[in-house]
């Protein structure tokens, strides 16, 4: 990996700001960013990341090239779930495992961000297949962990293991809403339906209803990314006490998990042949964690789970290790194994 890429990224106007909110959290600012206008940067930046793709993924057309990195993209994000819950089990409690399970297994929308602007800067090409990549592994993690967290409840329940947990687990399934509503909100869910209705805008309109947007697509993007980062850092700097209390095993997997699914992504990105641009965009999406869509749907669905474990871990480790070290060194990686960019 280049050192020169790493400081372009690191001393980069977004990655600055990030770690400008981190510090002021940590020193006790009361800087803030209004939760009405942070807001309103997530639903900007949804929508622009969305009906940009959508435009591109018109102009790529809907054949088998288009259709089987996303195929993929799908089965990686629910195989991710499944594997990391199945480790994490070993030394968390099953509703801590699967949670974080989930978080690992969907997306982070603020690092996908991040990393297309990279690009940008980079002058590297991508299609708009990584946008709806985006939209697509959103939600099926959250609904295999559930589902594998309740026939766990059931398994433990029949084989009479473990009284305590089993009785927790037990009060905790009656109480939880039925899957099918648990589904229905992970789909319904604004950053959800606002991603995809966007990508489907795009679409429809194309590059004709792309043109008089585009000064507000793209003009307005990097400085609402900027401002967006910053309040993202001050929510990073305020969960740090909550990881450390979790300790180092959380923090260690913080890193390797992100670090497992990006390798994993390039080498479906060399199996099916993306370019640089798009191998770069879904190793982020594999390496990238949810701290939004999935602490949302675990407090409902398996609300015994720990947020003080799987939020700090997405947000105040996972989250900065891949803006600020992961973009460079998987952009490098993209680039010695696809080749080209």
């Amino acid at each position: 990996m280049s050192l020169d890429l790493l400081l372009q990224n690191l001393l980069s106007p977004p990655i600055l700001f990030f770690l400008l909110g981190a510090v002021a959290a940590r020193i006790g600012s009361d800087m803030e960013v209004p939760p009405a206008i942070s807001r309103l940067f997530s639903i900007y930046l949804l929508w622009a990341i969305g009906f940009k793709g959508g435009v591109e993924l018109r102009v790529a057309g809907a054949g088998v090239e288009a259709l089987l990195p996303l195929a993929l993209a799908l089965l990686l994000s629910v195989v991710t779930t499944i594997i990391a819950a199945a480790l994490l089990r070993r030394f968390l409690r099953d509703a801590d495992a699967f949670a974080v399970g989930a978080a690992y297994g969907s997306v982070s929308v603020t690092t996908f961000v991040a990393a297309a602007n990279f690009l940008a800067a980079q002058e590297i090409e991508y299609g708009g297949q990584m946008v709806a990549a985006l939209a697509l592994m959103e939600a099926p993690p959250i609904m295999v962990a559930i589902a594998l967290f309740r026939r766990a409840q059931a398994r433990e329940h029949g084989h009479g293991r473990h009284r305590d947990e089993r009785t927790e687990a037990a009060r905790a399934g009656a109480d939880a809403p039925p899957l099918g509503t648990v589904l229905r909100h992970a789909m319904t869910s604004g950053p959800v339906f606002l991603l995809v209705g966007s990508l489907v805008c795009g679409v429809l309109s194309g590059e004709a209803g792309y043109a008089p947007l585009k000064p507000f697509l793209n003009d307005v993007f990097y400085g609402v990314l900027v401002l967006f980062l910053l309040d993202a850092g001050l929510l990073a700097g305020s969960r740090l006490d909550a990881l450390r209390r979790a300790g180092r095993p959380a923090i260690v997997c913080g890193i390797l998990m992100p670090l497992a699914g990006a390798a994993a992504a390039l080498g479906i990105a060399r199996l099916v042949g993306l370019g640089v641009g798009d191998a770069f965009l879904l190793m982020i999406l594999a390496a990238s964690a949810s701290y939004i869509a999935v602490p949302a749907a675990m407090r409902d669905a398996i609300p015994e789970a720990d947020p003080g474990l799987y939020l700090p871990m997405a947000i105040a480790v996972t989250f900065p290790f891949n803006v600020c070290l992961g973009i460079p060194l998987y952009l490098a990686a993209a680039r010695a194994v696809v080749g080209g960019g």
